[in-house]
């Protein structure tokens, strides 16, 4: 685990945000109107996907995609000058949040600044022509991390972006040498202390492949050295193959319970239900109280909490990457409000610091779990199927207060009743 990561990360709320299609704008004044309502869901960090110019070469759709970058140091016209990019990160900084900028190591466009100036840094194919290892991903070209001076270019171009922000997600992180993110934490750490460090690590699947081809491959575990959070795709088959039907809650639960011995005693997963790569939370789980159960369990479970733009009005589709294709904030719903309490609860610190673990009720597929800190509890109740329960607690009896919507709670023979409708209460 990186040494210097912090528990207190376990209480972040993310706003994921593409500025292209989050405003009608599509521009970074566009975002800068919408700040104070991004604030008010409880957010601490605005999470920007990539602002840079974006590769014309093989580009796909009518724009390109954000992760196909044509120049790291720059910003990306579409949304406006540097100038403004710079007022936005100010304007998230007056409101008391902080600002994390998407960084994709792995691969640029193949028109890229750096594969024109410096083809050296880029990884070859049989015949000495720039390709890629990973996926089918025709719009980028690999860069080759054995060259020691891409160590340096890219290290450089992160502490001048470190100035400016307080944070980087790294796209496909396991596919870079876990040395060198270790050694850009070390520089960027001197640039600006606490800064944060996101992965998005890979499927088990993916890991397997890529090592199967001899190629960089990281596990969670290895990635952990480096950064403070990382993405939940360890067990996000398993939330998918519950979903299908496919597995018992109870299978479900045991790998999630499986995390907490898995990996070191301060490690951060980030939560989420949806991003820009997955569908839409609402298609996975289109009942709309079924929804806010999972949504709350999402908010209780140990780690950073995601909310990707739109999620809040229930998009249902999941939008382009290359073309204009906006966020419809005018679906006629709205679970803002939800959000916003699940958010204070997040940042209380027995969710940071307390011992937690999960139990299912397999009858009626609900979820229990529980954090215990210097005498105090925390148990939340999720009906994933929106099913009345009367679960097992372990609760002295009492009336309590749900957290979620002031409703009177009883507990009595270490039972509690529920109505299909999230449950978080304080002992």
């Amino acid at each position: 685990m990186a040494n210097n990561t912090k528990k207190e990360l376990r209480n972040l709320v993310i706003y994921s945000v593409y500025v292209r299609n989050h405003s009608e704008e599509g521009t970074f004044a566009g975002v800068e109107k919408d700040l104070d309502r991004i604030k008010n869901l409880g957010t601490d960090v605005v999470w920007f996907m990539p602002t840079y110019p974006i590769g014309k070469k093989n580009k796909k759709g009518s724009l390109g995609c954000p992760y196909a970058i044509a120049d790291y140091r720059g910003v990306n016209p579409e949304y406006g000058t540097r100038e403004e990019f710079e007022h936005l990160i100010e304007e998230i900084h007056k409101r008391g949040m902080k600002c994390m900028m998407d960084v994709v190591y792995n691969h640029t466009s193949p028109d890229s600044w750096l594969s024109e100036n410096r083809p050296d840094y880029f990884y070859k194919k049989a015949d000495g022509s720039f390709g890629n290892k990973t996926g089918d991903w025709g719009d980028v070209i690999d860069l080759d991390y054995n060259n020691k001076e891409l160590w340096d270019y890219q290290i450089e171009t992160l502490c001048q972006w470190a100035e400016l922000v307080d944070g980087f997600r790294c796209d496909v992180a396991p596919l870079v040498p876990v040395a060198f993110w270790i050694k850009a934490r070390e520089a960027v750490e001197k640039v600006k202390p606490g800064f944060i460090w996101l992965a998005e690590t890979v499927e088990p699947c993916f890991i397997r492949d890529n090592r199967k081809l001899g190629q960089v491959g990281q596990s969670d575990g290895e990635m952990y050295q480096a950064f403070d959070m990382e993405y939940d795709y360890d067990i996000w088959e398993y939330r998918d193959m519950y979903l299908a039907g496919e597995i018992p809650l109870k299978a479900y639960v045991k790998i999630l319970n499986q995390q907490h011995i898995t990996y070191p005693d301060n490690y951060v997963k980030m939560r989420c239900l949806e991003n820009h790569d997955q569908r839409r939370a609402k298609a996975a789980i289109p009942n709309e109280s079924d929804l806010i159960n999972w949504t709350a369990f999402m908010f209780f479970q140990q780690g950073s909490a995601l909310i990707y733009a739109g999620q809040e009005t229930e998009n249902d589709r999941t939008p382009s990457l290359f073309d204009i294709d906006k966020v419809d904030w005018n679906t006629g719903k709205d679970i803002s409000g939800i959000l916003t309490k699940l958010a204070q609860i997040k940042k209380k610190d027995i969710m940071a610091f307390g011992a937690y673990r999960l139990y299912a009720d397999e009858v009626t597929d609900t979820v229990i779990g529980e954090y215990e800190m210097e005498g105090r509890k925390m148990v939340g109740a999720f009906a994933l199927k929106s099913q009345e329960a009367n679960v097992k607690v372990d609760l002295p009896d009492g009336v309590y207060t749900n957290l979620l919507d002031g409703s009177k709670i009883c507990v009595s023979a270490e039972r509690m009743k529920i109505y299909g409708r999230p449950v978080i209460i304080e002992a």
